[in-house]
């Protein structure tokens, strides 16, 4: 699946969040930023915004539990996505451990089966030597 799509798929996930949020949905919000999470982890600002989104339908429903996960999931992510660990199909909330890979359902399977995570590795880490490399000609 195409990086354009997965996007477009989680913006519109993160859109149908915010009109259920604003509803006071709140389980529906949930719902799709669990999608939108599962959609978007590949790429760390969707994949915080997802969980930042989290963070705040927690706190709206006074779920220490799962503002405690977010919080968690939050400071851990940056670190966890540079070296790859983003467990395909985990939904991103408190319930479950956020390094468990989970089954895909439905439209997700056939959008992610072809997703290799360790193809982004290789990319940020030849990102990261190219930088290092001309930080220290520069230098």
């Amino acid at each position: 699946m195409d990086g354009k799509r997965l996007k477009d798929l989680f913006e519109q996930a993160m859109s149908r969040a915010a009109v259920a949020e604003r509803q006071g949905n709140f389980a529906l919000a949930f719902a799709e930023l669990e999608r939108a999470h599962i959609l978007g982890q590949r790429w760390l600002l969707r994949h915080l915004r997802s969980h930042w989104a989290m963070l705040r339908i927690a706190r709206k429903t006074g779920d220490r539990r799962e503002t405690s996960g977010q919080i968690t999931r939050l400071i851990g992510s940056p670190f966890f996505w540079l070296i790859g660990w983003l467990p395909k199909g985990n939904s991103g909330g408190a319930n479950v451990s956020p390094v468990k890979p989970m089954p895909l359902q439905g439209e997700l399977a056939i959008e992610l089966a072809d997703y290799n995570v360790w193809l982004d590795v290789a990319q940020r880490f030849a990102i990261a030597a190219a930088a290092t490399a001309i930080v220290f000609l520069l230098g």
